[in-house]
């Protein structure tokens, strides 16, 4: 189960909101949670809120992202589209004229993506200004099946992401090429911008804050120092597992200036046919026939492992839960299995033979009168087999 928050909840509305209902949440929020707009000691949190309804923004307002989001979820988007490409294709320009109105500028935008390989002045992000970056962490949910929870797995997932361009090694600049001095910012990487009494920096929004321009791009990543492939990685499932388990397998996020993001693997448990999962004990039902109930026997059982013989004391009632020891799931840090809790339900018959009819009724008046039914069990026992 995905650990993200539904994108309809973040903005406040309605599944069946029209995109102007969207785009004005989105833009209400943006103004509530701009990071310029709050205490200093606040801006961290403001900026992660901030990351999060662009987000659901991003997707809501894309066609296409929406109607794959509402058949698949979280799962759909992040398997199909790394983060980068989550932020394509949306609109945020009416959003920021609005937040300049306000004199909030844009350049905290570049600052705040800048992390997620993203720039709202109409380019990529990422490793600009010399700046030196980790790259970005990647997330993919992983579906699995109980008994693949319960014994541990390898499983080879496939994750869409961007490494640095082989041919120009990350710089974007053709190889044997050179770099220019920004005209714009003079190699500061910032501009001065006025609005009304407001002054403020914002990134260059001709060279994106590195101070310099690439005079010619490389020929395979048109300048970008990045391309997008599909890699397959295999990654070990211990053991254990529950929905909503994160693996962290470091390295395998995208690449930045200062090396490689981690890949973080949620995990998610299909619903089992047989099995109820809590915490690590399996939980199962059985039916067994009355007279089995009343006399007593030995019944097949199952278990992740196959199934296992398991003793029905006379006069079971119906309900009734027997513990069998260690059948369920190890515990993923100490491996200390559970138990499989197995629920007898007791199968009353609607339809008697005569023979049957009889004999109950006997065990009736038997039981009424406090009579010995030693001999009666024998009956009763070849007639409801």
């Amino acid at each position: 189960m995905s650990t993200k928050r539904d994108y309809y909840e973040i903005l406040g509305v309605k599944k069946s909101a029209s995109l102007d209902e969207i785009k004005k949440a989105y833009r209400e929020l943006a103004l509530q949670h701009h990071p310029d707009r709050v205490p200093h000691e606040q801006k961290k949190e403001a900026e992660e809120k901030f990351k999060e309804i662009s987000e659901a923004y991003a997707v809501l307002s894309d066609a296409q992202k929406r109607a794959l989001y509402d058949q698949y979820g979280h799962a759909g988007i992040d398997q199909r589209y790394a983060q980068e490409d989550i932020f394509k294709g949306a609109d945020f320009s009416s959003i920021f004229q609005d937040l300049g109105d306000f004199g909030l500028g844009g350049g905290v935008f570049d600052e705040i993506f800048s992390d997620l390989g993203f720039d709202f002045f109409g380019g990529r992000g990422g490793s600009r200004g010399g700046r030196t970056r980790r790259g970005r962490d990647l997330e993919i949910a992983v579906n699995i099946s109980l008994e693949e929870a319960a014994a541990g797995i390898e499983k080879t997932i496939t994750v869409p992401r961007y490494e640095n361009c082989q041919t120009c090694g990350g710089s974007g600049a053709k190889p044997g090429s050179k770099k220019i001095t920004c005209p714009q910012c003079k190699g500061a990487g910032k501009v001065i911008a006025s609005n009304g009494f407001f002054q403020i920096a914002q990134t260059c929004p001709r060279c994106r804050g590195e101070g310099s321009m690439i005079q010619t791009p490389c020929n395979d990543c048109q300048g970008q120092g990045r391309t997008k492939i599909t890699r397959k990685i295999k990654v070990k499932i211990p053991a254990g597992v529950d929905s909503g388990s994160h693996l962290r397998v470091r390295g395998e996020g995208e690449a930045g200036t200062a090396g490689h993001g981690d890949l973080y693997v949620i995990i998610e448990v299909r619903p089992h046919a047989v099995f109820q999962r809590h915490n690590n004990d399996l939980l199962t039902e059985i039916n067994i026939s009355l007279s089995k109930a009343v006399l007593g026997a030995e019944v097949e059982v199952p278990t992740l492992d196959g199934k296992v013989e398991m003793k029905i004391p006379a006069g079971t009632q119906s309900g009734k839960v027997f513990r069998l020891r260690e059948k369920g799931i190890p515990d993923i840090h100490s491996h200390t299995p559970g138990d499989e809790l197995v629920r007898v339900n007791v199968e009353i018959p609607t339809r008697l033979t005569s023979e049957q009819r009889k004999l109950m009724e006997e065990f009736a008046r038997l039981s009424a009168e406090g009579l010995s039914q030693d001999s009666f069990t024998d009956k009763i026992k070849k007639a409801f087999k």
